[in-house]
């Protein structure tokens, strides 16, 4: 059987790390994991399912004693393809895989976005260092369009991309009434009290604060807020500001995603950048209603697949009044719309799996080209 180490910057909660524990459930192949920095609370999630997971101990960003243990790690694992995933990542997994002679090396970019990749600004020398490392691997997954289009403006060869969008395991987000009792009971919501939920990470792009601001002029209404970052403190502040602190909740990274979905009454994605659109899927195999400002993964969808997703603006004034109309309506949680199936993650498994087999690589614009079109028919 085919092994496959996935290297990955770390495992704390966030939706590159969560996507790769669930295709880790899903490859056909032998998998084992290493993290460049800690193992965190997903890592130990991994290692409980059975699969492997090393820590190589990198400091920062420039200790580049990790290049060697990594290196030293993929040459006595002996594995038939490197699988990276996340800037720093990419960047020493595939010089480590290069200097360990491993046949095969992928990476999938999860985060890049306009002018920033995972939440940092993209400078000249972040450019210049991702395409000459881009080079020394087999082949570049696209998340979406959005992604490949943006890597070819990077410079990174059409023929050496192909999209493989996220996947999402539907079962796993089906609405459990006693899940959403539970999750309530623990965050210390009411029952009956309308929850207006954000998922993701808290940082200025997701731009969380919207939510806030719409929140404090819907009398009785909860915001939950499930991630952790560094705009934590700043949106607290501004719930203070704005008197409602006291209904604003703030749930941290978690790993029962599903569990917190459960708990909202409407998921509120309000960021002006994505690179896919993960939790707006996740919310939907939910049953939930989604709002949201951006999400490739819906952009090349007929718009009858996922008929209570709607796009806002990044305005308040639209965010309240859409956010007090969609509580007030009755709500059938078990109705999960036909975009979900479109990403099953059997499928998105699949595909990669190919990717990982021996030979040329078959990629390009054309693949783009195909899957999209796949995508909207």
């Amino acid at each position: 059987m085919t092994r496959v180490l996935h290297v990955i910057t770390g495992l704390e909660h966030g939706g590159a790390e969560r996507q790769l524990a669930l295709l880790l459930r899903h490859l056909p192949v032998s998998c084992e994991v290493a993290t460049l920095t800690r193992a965190g609370a997903l890592g130990a999630e991994i290692r409980r399912s059975g699969v492997p997971v090393h820590e190589i101990g990198m400091r920062g960003n420039r200790d580049l004693g990790a290049l060697p243990r990594l290196a030293r790690l993929i040459r006595r694992g002996r594995y038939d393809v490197v699988h990276t995933h996340l800037y720093r990542a990419c960047v020493y997994g595939r010089i480590a895989a290069r200097m360990a002679g491993t046949p095969r090396v992928i990476a999938t970019e999860h985060s890049l976005g306009e002018g920033h990749i995972e939440g940092r600004a993209t400078t000249r020398g972040v450019r210049a260092l991702y395409r000459a490392t881009e080079r020394l691997g087999s082949a570049t997954v696209a998340v979406s369009p959005a992604v490949a289009a943006r890597l070819r403006a990077w410079g990174v060869r059409p023929g050496r991309i192909v999209m493989i969008p996220n996947g999402v395991d539907a079962a796993a987000f089906a609405f459990d009434p006693a899940r959403r009792a539970a999750t309530r009971r623990r965050l210390g919501i009411g029952l009956d009290e309308p929850v207006v939920g954000g998922l993701g990470r808290l940082v200025p792009t997701k731009r969380f604060d919207l939510l806030v601001d719409a929140v404090a002029r819907l009398d009785g209404v909860r915001l939950l807020l499930a991630g952790g970052g560094p705009a934590r403190d700043a949106l607290a502040r501004q719930a203070r500001e704005r008197g409602v602190s006291g209904r604003v909740v703030f749930a941290g990274a978690t790993s029962d995603v599903a569990g917190v979905l459960a708990a909202m009454d409407v998921l509120a994605a309000p960021s002006v950048q994505e690179t896919f659109g993960l939790g707006v899927l996740e919310g939907l195999a939910a049953g939930l209603p989604v709002r949201y400002t951006a999400c490739p993964a819906l952009d090349c969808l007929p718009p009858g697949d996922a008929p209570d997703a709607r796009r806002l603006p990044s305005d308040a004034d639209a965010w309240t009044a859409e956010l007090g109309r969609v509580l007030r309506e009755p709500r059938d949680r078990a109705r999960v719309p036909p975009a979900v199936a479109r990403y099953a993650v059997a499928e998105r498994a699949a595909e990669l799996a190919r990717l990982y087999r021996p030979g040329p690589f078959a990629g390009g614009a054309e693949p783009i080209r195909e899957r999209a079109q796949d995508a909207a028919t």
